[in-house]
């Protein structure tokens, strides 16, 4: 996430089989039979190969290669994964930002799964939150999730499919990111971010954070954000086209996962607006 000072479809098979038009002439049994018997046959044969698609491996969007899934959140069902996630910024119950600089708190209750996505969601309400410099005060409670000391990964293709806040311009400071354990020296890599309103992408190094912003607008609907990490270089592709690249400063430490919805000011996130919520549909980690 630009600025941190941290601390620490499948393809849907759609089979139909048609009897095309009726001939007028009566077949003889045996002939209805066989004719019945081979239609079931393709019946079960299409059944077989959709199941079969419907549950393959997926893969990135747009991005070709011979890829291994190693880290996949689906949020299905109702019940949030905490053998996959934690809520909050390195601590339990009510923790502070991850930047000084941010005006909300984190709080478990403002993360939830339904209907098949992650909810990440901001409103306005006054809160006190344990920081590094200890107990403070914001006007503001939002939800993070972090895969720190459950997930990390070194290299490979992270990828998110999400709705991002706002209605032209993206609100708020929504964020897909990646961090090593000592940043800036870890690295970070952010996949996707909202900065004054467009989505932006970037790689934290100690030397400084080289990325870019597109121009394209990608509030108010679903849109796929990748980035392919390899030694020295990390790409980015947005909805499956690349977007930009980064080759210099690339960390090769370990990285863990990191989805929040955060607000600063206008000037630095995107517009402020509240309540919002950032949604996220899947989570997914390939490596080659």
């Amino acid at each position: 996430m630009a600025g941190a000072d941290l601390a620490g479809a499948g393809a849907d098979v759609r089979a139909e089989v048609a009897d095309g038009e009726r001939s007028c002439v009566r077949l003889s049994a045996r002939t209805r039979i066989a004719r019945s018997a081979a239609l079931g046959a393709v019946g079960v044969l299409l059944l077989v190969v959709s199941v079969t698609r419907g549950h393959a491996t997926p893969e990135p969007v747009g991005v070709r290669g011979t890829w291994h899934l190693i880290f996949d959140d689906e949020f299905a069902g109702s019940r949030f994964d905490t053998g996959k996630w934690s809520t909050g910024w390195y601590g339990s119950g009510i923790t502070g930002p991850v930047n000084p600089s941010e005006a909300q708190c984190y709080d478990p209750a403002q993360v939830g799964v339904r209907h098949g996505q992650l909810d990440l969601r901001l409103v306005a309400r006054t809160v006190r939150c344990n920081a590094s410099s200890g107990q403070i005060t914001r006007p503001y409670v939002s939800g993070i999730v972090t895969t720190s000391g459950k997930f990390a990964f070194t290299h490979g293709y992270l990828e998110a499919r999400v709705w991002m806040p706002g209605t032209r311009s993206i609100a708020d400071w929504p964020a897909v990111w990646a961090v090593g354990d000592n940043w800036p020296s870890g690295g970070e890599l952010d996949v996707v971010e909202g900065l004054g309103g467009q989505a932006c992408w970037h790689f934290h190094d100690p030397s400084g954070a080289p990325g870019g912003c597109s121009r394209r607008m990608f509030a108010g609907g679903w849109h796929t954000f990748g980035a392919e990490w390899r030694d020295g270089v990390v790409t980015w592709y947005y909805d499956g086209t690349r977007v930009g690249a980064v080759g210099n400063g690339i960390t090769s430490d370990p990285m863990y996962l990191v989805l929040g919805l955060d607000v600063r000011d206008a000037s630095y996130g995107g517009p402020i607006q509240v309540p919002e919520t950032f949604r996220i549909d899947y989570v997914r980690v390939w490596q080659h």
